[in-house]
């Protein structure tokens, strides 16, 4: 393979993309927020999961040793809400709550990160944190025990979502008998109410803002600067925003150099939400979807746009994995890169895209032009070639976490397969490997693939002219 471009990311402070170049070279901190542990993971937790796991993935194939920290908040009102409402414990609802994100997650083919902070064992760093912030004149005690940041104080907010002070109080709900100095202050320390979780404080007994938990946990693990700092759509402000102004306050030092953002997902075109009732939970589609379908659908769009959650769309990821599957059915992949780069430059494609702010979409394009060469070489019996492309297609994949299973195996898929519509150029691939079988009069594999599109519903019909198709009533 060629020698490999730049790989460049899109920063979200700079609204550009721009070549990574990490703080020491050849190593990677990346910190990722990560879910509030009150309920089952939905399709949006998924989107980020799926976003990180294939850059760190990306990463890790380009050389970087990377360390890959995304935390758990496991305190949260939320959170105090459930447990009370389902009359259990906080940490008996935290704790089912992450066994049940680690068992999608690993359905999906994410792999763990290198470290998982949960909020409540950083209890003494968040408050130490505050206490520096207290001491430079960043935060306040206010008299109903909370603790506050003055935001007015810090130069730079609003840097990372290009908003003006002045607008955001104009555009802001002013609260009624607010104990703040300003209506932008946000909290850092709240005061505990009776029966309530808390921790002792200098400000008395309570419990970590939101923001201020991420602030204390990246910088713990990765330094008070690091390289790249990721989460979902609805976080830059004000959840970034503020991790910004506590971190840089209490250091004196950029917090981070890069910010990711992965792209929202979308229901019929309308945002998800509880409140439509379009809100699905990773365990909903892992009902009638193969964890891969939607891994595929969640890394087709590139991870910085919308993704359109519909049955349609799950559906044609289904048909476009059957056409890589298809592809590499009944051959063993063999090494062979003299072999595969004499015939095409699809590894140096696929690193291009890739090196392109992670494009997928583009590095899929690849794949596909990748698999029609295997079925041309299958086609002319080229074994050598076809088992160093179908080699090449599962090593191009994997690095995206794709295209690892058995192919028989995802293509049967049992009741999956049968309830997704058919794709025609699979059908016709299958039609024209059957004809090569009775060519080599190998009848029962003629047999077994007429069995097969029967199988789903597809009738298969010989005449002198060739064989069509129909599909069963």
């Amino acid at each position: 393979m060629k020698s490999l471009p730049q790989l460049k990311i899109y920063n979200t402070l700079t609204r550009k993309k721009e070549v990574f170049t990490p703080l020491e070279a050849g190593k990677v901190k990346m910190y990722v927020c990560g879910i509030t542990v009150y309920d089952l993971c939905h399709l949006g937790h998924a989107r980020v999961m799926v976003a990180f796991d294939m850059i760190t993935r990306y990463l890790r194939t380009r050389g970087y040793e990377v360390n890959y920290v995304r935390n758990i908040t496991d305190i949260d009102d939320k959170i105090l809400k459930r447990a009370d409402e389902n009359n259990e414990t906080i940490g008996e609802l935290t704790e089912r709550m992450i066994k049940a994100m680690h068992e999608d997650e690993a359905k999906l083919g994410v792999l763990r990160p290198d470290s998982e902070p949960r909020a409540t064992a950083y209890i003494t760093e968040i408050i130490n944190l505050i206490q520096t912030l207290e001491e430079k004149g960043y935060a306040y005690a206010a008299s109903n025990g909370d603790v506050y940041y003055r935001v007015r104080k810090f130069e730079n907010y609003g840097q990372l979502t290009n908003r003006n002070l002045d607008e955001m109080q104009a555009g802001s709900r002013v609260e009624v008998d607010s104990f703040k100095e300003d209506p932008l202050d946000f909290v850092l320390w709240k005061a505990a109410k009776p029966t309530e979780a808390s921790w002792p404080s200098p400000w008395g007994d309570g419990r970590p803002g939101w923001h201020i938990e991420c602030s204390a946990m990246s910088t713990c693990c990765l330094g008070n600067t690091f390289d790249i700092h990721g989460g979902g759509p609805d976080l830059p402000f004000p959840h970034h925003e503020n991790e910004i102004a506590q971190s840089e306050a209490a250091t004196g030092q950029k917090y981070v150099n890069t910010w990711m953002h992965a792209g929202a997902v979308r229901v019929d075109q309308e945002k998800m939400s509880k409140s439509l009732g379009n809100f699905f939970t990773i365990r909903d589609v892992l009902e009638k979807y193969d964890a891969e379908v939607i891994r595929y659908l969640l890394l087709a769009s590139h991870y910085r746009s919308a993704i359109n959650y519909a049955e349609s769309a799950l559906q044609d990821a289904r048909k476009n994995l059957e056409r890589f599957y298809t592809a590499l059915q009944n051959i063993k992949p063999v090494e062979n890169a003299d072999l595969v780069a004499s015939a095409g430059e699809w590894r140096s494609q696929f690193f291009s895209a890739m090196d392109d702010d992670f494009n997928t979409p583009e590095a899929f394009a690849v794949l596909f032009d990748l698999a029609r060469s295997l079925n041309r070489a299958g086609l002319q019996d080229d074994q050598p070639l076809t088992e160093a492309l179908a080699f090449e297609l599962r090593d191009l994949g994997g690095i995206m976490g794709m295209l690892q299973q058995d192919a028989d195996d995802f293509l049967k898929g049992k009741a999956l397969t049968r309830q997704q519509s058919i794709n025609p150029d699979v059908i016709e691939t299958l039609i024209e490997k059957r004809l090569l079988a009775k060519q080599d009069r190998n009848f029962a594999e003629a047999d077994r693939i007429r069995e097969e599109l029967e199988s789903q519903g597809i009738l298969l019909k010989d005449t002198k002219d060739g064989t069509s198709w129909t599909k069963a009533s």
